[in-house]
């Protein structure tokens, strides 16, 4: 089992980060002049830099093994949130995105800790064949994006709630409409939803490379192509009848819901619980 102290260093300044963030962006703080409001963000947007590259190196050590590539369920996860804060952070350059980082470096911080908590091994072979990078990046970053999808769904609800009972900060006032925030969900469900295919696709097009056996439908396919089908609905819904607003979101949480039963639930299961 790995030490422990690197992980805890990385989940605290995670953590704190996180709550940085949820004290001046969700909570009252005093008026900043905008010189000083434009440093402050630049100098935030740094800070989170430093806690992903630890993650990133921890996560490269204990993936990148002398037996092969382990990605055991704590692996997975701690991959999946790497990749979202490391998204999350580049689009932030390009999109308003203020009160997200309270929801996703918390994450983070607690799924540092997974490949620690669950030192799972599951080595994976012929990683070497081209098939199995193009499969696995394709569905880290599906995942990766729907989980930014369904934080940026939670933080409409969340801002949507406020503005109703008249409580939201001052800092969120900056924030996009909601209608702006409903476009920027779609394209991360659209972007998400293409990747997803792609991924579906690779792995029953490489299976007999990769697993040296044709497809099979298990747990996980049934799950994944559930989630496909969710999302694919919500899409439709939007182009044929104008599905938004709440509706939108319970179509997004419910396919996210289901992407999560189809792999990080299936290998738990699987590694944690029966030890195959």
């Amino acid at each position: 089992m790995p030490a422990i102290l690197p992980y805890l260093v990385v989940t605290l300044v995670y953590a704190l980060l996180g709550l940085h963030f949820w004290r001046t962006r969700w909570q009252p703080v005093l008026p900043r002049t905008r010189g000083n409001e434009q440093t402050i963000r630049v100098a935030e947007k740094m800070a989170v830099l430093i806690p992903l590259a630890l993650h990133g190196v921890l996560l490269y050590q204990s993936t990148f093994t002398e037996t092969g590539f382990n990605l055991g369920v704590g692996n997975a996860v701690s991959a999946i949130l790497w990749l979202t804060v490391l998204i999350y952070w580049a689009v932030s350059f390009l999109y308003n995105l203020e009160g997200l980082q309270a929801l996703v470096l918390p994450l983070a911080a607690v799924c540092v800790l997974l490949p620690w908590l669950l030192p799972t091994k599951h080595i994976l072979s012929n990683t070497g064949l081209l098939a199995f990078p193009v499969h696995f990046l394709l569905s880290m970053l599906a995942y990766s994006l729907f989980t930014i999808a369904a934080l940026h769904a939670a933080l409409m609800a969340a801002v949507e709630r406020r503005l109703h009972d008249g409580t939201l900060p001052a800092t969120l006032h900056t924030l996009p409409p909601l209608l702006t925030m409903e476009t920027l969900l779609f394209r991360l469900i659209i972007a998400g939803f293409v990747l997803l295919t792609l991924a579906l696709a690779s792995g029953m097009l490489f299976s007999e490379e990769l697993i040296h056996k044709p497809a099979q439908f298990t747990h996980k396919t049934l799950f994944a192509f559930i989630s496909w089908g969710i999302f694919a609905a919500l899409l439709g819904g939007r182009k044929i009848y104008g599905w938004r607003g709440r509706t939108a979101l319970r179509w997004t949480w419910a396919g996210f819901i289901a992407l999560v039963l189809a792999y990080v639930g299936s290998k738990f299961v699987l590694e944690v619980i029966l030890h195959r």
